[in-house]
């Protein structure tokens, strides 16, 4: 068993990655703690193991006293199994918690291994992973055994064990997609200003090219729309706008809320805010459905943006005069006359009287 012992401690130091000093430590410590139970001497004293470097015997001393007893060598060697084995167990959950931890914000794959309570658990081949309900696009289905891509979220430390948390709704799952499908984007060419996404529905990007002999839409579309209908496949069916990002904000909200034509910008810089009119047929365009055209541009732009046709601009601008203007002033009451004639004055005394 000593030599034995340190021949396992150094394989564990290679293959897991453990100091095997700090696995000593953690075997001299329990040994210690499960001699102290047979010492009956003197309950109070200190209880220590030494394991020696070169042999591997493992030795207790109750002060300065060597315990010797029958029980010691079988309390050594079982207390330094259970040691190892929770090393080892302490050690797997170390490396899977690392080797991911460093992977945040990357594209992983797996397989659907199960369905719990509406999350999806995917099996990763060391470890297995969680998409939660939350992190799902509602329009996709998957079955089990089935392969998926999702963005690596989180990793969470507990006492089970590592918990990685992946995601096919964030914003940035459609970024590295396109980082994976536009080779310009990972070099460093062309640059993603923003993304604004509205899952299993809708995603707009604004993309920028430091080139100017590169077109950064052109590249992110790809040879006849190749590049983009790979990224669309990958979420089944997601519309994806790609929009020219530009430093003129007007060009930029343009840009944004295409396929729309904006007839007039109205800029209040310090709200950030725009009015933004256009002509009766483009309104609806505009706005798009359930205002998800609208919505998606003022999250890609940063602007709260106010659409209105050039009717409903011509009515608001109506109002907002009058309001300024104020109510109308009502005329002087006019005084008010007694118009009793005099022969109804005197019969009305001769009654009095």
């Amino acid at each position: 068993m000593d030599s034995e012992l340190l021949t396992i401690l150094e394989q564990l130091e290679r293959d897991k990655g453990i100091d095997k000093e700090t696995l000593i430590g953690a075997v001299e410590a329990a040994v210690a703690s499960a001699a102290k139970k047979i010492w009956t001497v003197d309950k109070e004293q200190e209880v220590t193991v030494v394991l020696d470097r070169n042999t591997g015997k493992l030795t207790a001393f109750a002060g300065d006293q060597e315990i010797h007893s029958s029980e010691f060598g079988r309390i050594a060697a079982q207390t330094a199994k259970q040691v190892v084995i929770q090393k080892i167990r302490e050690a797997e959950k170390d490396v899977v918690f690392n080797e991911y931890n460093v992977r945040i914000g990357q594209i992983i794959s797996g397989a659907v291994y199960r369905f719990e309570r509406g999350n999806i658990v995917v099996d990763l081949g060391k470890t297995e992973a969680l998409i939660p309900r939350s992190e799902q696009s509602n329009k996709e289905e998957f079955r089990q055994g089935e392969r998926i891509r999702a963005f690596l979220l989180e990793v969470r430390k507990e006492i089970r064990g590592p918990q990685i948390i992946l995601s096919r709704a964030n914003p940035n799952f459609v970024k590295r997609l396109f980082e994976l499908e536009v080779p310009e984007i990972y070099e460093g060419i062309i640059e993603v200003k923003a993304i604004a996404r509205d899952p299993g529905e809708r995603t707009k990007i604004a993309v920028y090219s430091k080139d100017d002999k590169i077109d950064c839409v052109g590249a992110c579309v790809g040879m006849r729309g190749s590049r983009v209908k790979n990224i669309v496949l990958e979420l089944h069916g997601e519309k994806i706008d790609i929009v020219r990002y530009s430093e003129d904000i007007k060009e930029y909200i343009q840009a944004a809320l295409s396929p729309a034509e904006i007839s007039q910008m109205q800029l209040i810089s310090d709200e950030k805010r725009v009015n933004i009119i256009v002509d009766e047929d483009q309104l609806s365009l505009a706005i798009g459905k359930y205002g998800q055209n609208v919505r998606l541009a003022g999250k890609l732009v940063g602007w709260e943006l106010d659409i209105y046709s050039a009717k409903q601009w011509d009515e608001k601008q109506k109002a907002a005069a009058a309001e300024e203007e104020g109510p109308v002033a009502a005329p002087p009451a006019e005084p008010k006359v007694d118009t009793t004639p005099a022969d109804e004055d005197a019969k009305q005394e001769e009654e009095d009287s």
